[in-house]
């Protein structure tokens, strides 16, 4: 791996999501961009890559566990997998949306306000806040999938028994409002079949508000990463593999290579950069808190995610 130099002055470029925001995109400015002096550690269970083939054998022979890959201020990610018939309570969330990709198995979302739909390997599921949902596996196996919620306790309908919750205690009371979906925010995508399979262009976005984004790369084989990328001024990076092959430069670490389902964490202030790799095409969604957060560039290099 390139030794990776510490860049004192940057372009400080905020980008924006989608292609009306891109045009839009003010000239790079050059500044003087304040970078850790020492790279910022990986806190457990953050690490640099997360190998879903590992996760399986260490839960091998459970048919219900969950395994928490990522923990950040602003969300938390895990494996989830249930037993055929196994249910969630129905809850919400305050302020944020839940995101969730189908692995494996068959899981029926119950989300209000929408018809109950049945979600198999490669779909691509959110839900607004304060929106009540549940979740059940169907069919005779095991479900699995990788979940982006909110860190703290969730809500539940007035109708439901709360679980037990460190530090919490649950009471009654009011509230007003709840998210809405738009035309950009779908409640599912069934990636598998409408890309992969039907051949359709990917939507750029699959989720985005003023807190949470979800952004799809899709591309053929390309060369291992080489050039610096980028890093985040407040965010850390994380991508989920979707399809095929991806490579990682990630500062201090060995070129990275993830699979479908793996999972690629970068602490704040690292410089990294993504390519497709392997075979055929291959796609990695990009889940970032706050969109738009301000990525900085080296000194003379174009944008980019």
């Amino acid at each position: 791996m390139p030794k990776l130099p510490v860049i004192c002055t940057a372009i400080g470029i905020i980008f924006l999501f989608g292609a009306a925001d891109a045009q839009q995109a003010a000239k790079p400015i050059l500044a003087w961009a304040p970078k850790p002096a020492r790279l910022t550690p990986y806190a457990a269970p953050n690490r640099p890559l997360w190998k879903l083939a590992e996760i399986l054998k260490k839960h091998a022979g459970q048919q219900g566990w969950r395994e928490t890959v990522v923990s950040t201020p602003d969300f938390t990610g895990a494996y989830v997998a249930m037993a055929s018939g196994e249910k969630t309570k129905t809850i919400f969330y305050a302020d944020d949306r839940a995101f969730w990709v189908v692995q494996a198995g068959q899981i029926r979302f119950t989300i209000e306000g929408q018809e109950p739909f049945i979600a198999s390997k490669g779909f691509l599921v959110q839900v607004p806040y304060r929106v009540p949902f549940s979740l059940e596996t169907v069919g005779d196996v095991p479900s699995l999938r990788f979940e982006i919620r909110p860190p703290e306790a969730p809500i539940y309908p007035i109708a439901e028994t709360p679980d037990p919750a460190r530090g919490v205690q649950y009471i009654h009371a009011s509230f007003n409002g709840h998210g809405t979906y738009d035309a950009v925010n779908k409640p599912a995508l069934d990636f598998e079949k409408d890309i992969v399979q039907g051949g359709a262009p990917p939507p750029r976005t699959f989720l985005k508000d003023d807190r949470l984004g979800v952004e799809i790369f899709r591309g053929p084989q390309g060369a291992p990463p080489t050039a610096l990328g980028h890093y985040r001024a407040n965010y850390p990076g994380l991508w989920f593999v979707l399809e095929g092959q991806e490579t990682f430069l990630i500062e201090g670490e060995k070129l990275i290579t993830a699979q479908q389902g793996d999972v690629v964490f970068a602490p704040v202030g690292r410089w990294h950069n993504v390519t497709a790799s392997g075979a055929g095409h291959s796609t990695r969604l990009a889940i970032n808190a706050r969109p738009g957060n301000l990525h900085w560039y080296p000194e003379g290099a174009a944008g980019g995610e």
